[in-house]
């Protein structure tokens, strides 16, 4: 059915074929995920909503917004992209997350949490002001509920004056489950029948915004769905209100069920068995030095066991904090904390701390306090696209005065890192990919702001690398020189901020590389460049072009967009050539 679905036809559905239609897609959903990687959890619990949306309001007239994102597959399945469903998350593909240029079907790119209110508001604004006449629906799950845009998006409802519908997707789980006091308020007016008085009260606040509450109903009763949603369409003529139903992640398939955070996420065959992922050297090496240090504390924006935490929230559960997706709010925890004597770690993906601009700047920095940063999935990340690319941190941490960016070249150094960071009494940033090898053998002793010379060439050229991935390019592409008998000097660069600016000024090579796996615009290559401006060198920066980066594999990624061991040797020897 899904092959020739199309909106008139799912209109003149029977009850029965739309439930076939779900378990149709949740089959589609689960071979594609399991194949491709994917968000497989979230995108089944929702596919009776996204089915009975589909039946009672018309796409893509109405406005459908997804918070986050990720649980539009279904979505995806209904609106003409079946045939290519295939080719989900990789190159050129379909994306795993919303996107405007894909389809008329998607009014609203989502990737990060918290979004949609605001997101459906602007959109209905726009609906008001134009004269248009269309519903716009923002879809949300518990876990997106506790992020503060939602609220600020709330505040100003009754200002803008306009009519949208909020489906709030209550399943107990973000990625990890949900935590925090407005979960505990889901969860009253999650309660049965026998508690209907206490939900009428409790269901008052958001009345007070200015939306009319109507819940709790069973969000995957196809047949409920379709009846309520209808009901509610007619209200959106008079007012905002928000639809509260509860569903289960994972719905259809018992490994889902049984462990939603395990399988919220799914990788394409998992990486290579002699990898390991820095998140586990994280939490292996902060459990063990909290043995001792009793000051030292781990938070984390929903996200514990992805971040290599569960050992240490099991074993600490007292100096352990996870915030649910309030990644503004854990950075200001992490500097008040600071104050009072404590040694935060905040844990978190290179995409999502770029929400705590402000508070890193302001907060930690502003007040020299000693948080570190422990930066995850920096770099390229993949399959996610464009929201998801970590590719931007070392360009927006490196201007932040007071900051100390470091960078390990594998996951030897990493954790060595994390013991250095133990006793560094200043604000510090530690980035990594989420993959590593204990990779180089050789590690210096960190010392804050000094750089490691792995490779001494015969001065001519230099290459400057930060990061794992970086490193490792440059290491192919020096050993691939040195074969055709030029040798380079490489450096493992493994402080971007501050530069170890006594190496650069001894450096006798003429021509100077950089390599990193980040934007070269305010990042490791930029500041090098500005360094050594005057120095008569020649500078060559190997890093990523002034755009978002599309999804796709990480390796292939990397080379489209200029670094590689093949260019960096390319260039070098048609500089030979000349």
């Amino acid at each position: 059915m899904l092959e020739n679905i199309t909106a008139a036809k799912l209109k003149n559905m029977t009850l029965k074929e739309l439930i076939a239609l779900c378990e149709e897609a949740r089959e589609v959903i689960t071979s594609t995920v399991l194949k491709n990687g994917g968000h497989l959890s979230s995108n089944l619990g929702t596919v009776e909503l996204t089915v009975a949306l589909h039946y009672v309001f018309d796409f893509p007239e109405d406005k459908l917004v997804f918070d986050v994102g990720h649980q539009c597959y279904t979505h995806k399945l209904l609106t003409g992209r079946y045939k290519n469903f295939c080719t989900l998350r990789q190159k050129g593909g379909v994306s795993g997350f919303p996107k405007r240029e894909e389809s008329p079907y998607d009014c609203y790119d989502t990737g990060h949490a918290g979004t949609s209110v605001s997101a459906a508001l602007g959109i209905a604004k726009a609906r008001d002001i134009k004269g248009e006449d269309f519903n716009v629906i923002a879809v949300i799950g518990d876990g997106s509920f506790n992020n503060g845009l939602i609220y600020e998006a709330f505040n100003s409802l009754r200002l803008l004056n306009s009519k949208i519908l909020l489906i709030l997707n209550d399943n107990g789980m973000s990625i990890a489950p949900t935590v925090g006091s407005m979960h505990e308020y889901l969860e009253i007016l999650s309660e049965d029948m026998a508690h209907k008085s206490k939900v009428e009260r409790h269901g008052k606040i958001f009345e007070r915004f200015g939306f009319g509450y109507d819940g709790v109903y069973d969000g995957n009763d196809l047949e409920t769905l379709i009846g309520k949603l209808t009901e509610v369409k007619a209200r959106l003529k008079t007012e905002s209100v928000i639809l509260h139903i509860l569903t289960k992640k994972g719905k259809g398939y018992t490994f889902c069920e049984e462990d939603p955070e395990a399988t919220h996420g799914i990788s394409n065959g998992g990486a290579p068995a002699e990898r390991e992922e820095y998140s586990d050297v994280l939490g292996k090496t902060l459990v063990r030095l909290a043995e001792k240090n009793k000051k030292i504390v781990a938070v984390t924006a929903a996200m514990t066991s992805s971040l290599g935490l569960s050992e240490f929230f099991e074993k600490y559960p007292e100096r352990s904090v996870d915030v649910g997706i309030c990644e503004e709010h854990a950075t200001i925890l992490c500097a008040s904390m600071a104050t009072e004597g404590l040694k935060p770690y905040y844990a978190v993906y290179s995409t999502f701390l770029q929400r705590s601009f402000d508070e890193i700047l302001i907060d930690i920095c502003g007040q020299n306090l000693p948080v570190t940063l422990c930066v995850d999935r920096a770099g390229i990340s993949g399959a996610d696209g464009e929201t998801h690319q970590g590719v931007f941190d070392l360009s927006f941490l490196s201007l932040i005065p007071k900051l100390t960016v470091a960078v390990p070249k594998d996951l030897t150094e990493f954790e060595k890192m994390i013991e250095f960071s133990a006793d560094f009494d200043a604000p510090l940033a530690i980035r990594y990919p989420r993959d590593g090898k204990r990779a180089f053998g050789k590690c210096e002793k960190i010392v804050a702001g000094k750089w490691e010379t792995l490779e001494r060439g015969d001065g001519k050229y230099a290459v400057l690398a930060c990061g794992e991935r970086a490193l490792t390019q440059a290491y192919m592409g020096v050993n691939e020189l040195r074969r055709a008998g030029i040798n380079v000097t490489l450096i493992n660069a493994r402080f971007v901020k501050p530069l170890d600016t006594e190496t650069l000024d001894s450096l006798e090579e003429e021509y100077v590389l950089t390599v990193e796996d980040n934007v070269l615009i305010g990042g490791f290559g930029s500041l090098i460049a500005a360094y050594m401006g005057g120095n008569r060198k020649i500078i060559k920066n190997f890093a990523y072009p002034d755009e978002f980066i599309p999804q796709g594999g990480v390796a292939e990624l990397m080379k489209e967009r200029g670094v590689s061991a093949e260019q960096i040797v390319n260039y070098i020897k048609d500089n030979e050539n000349r």
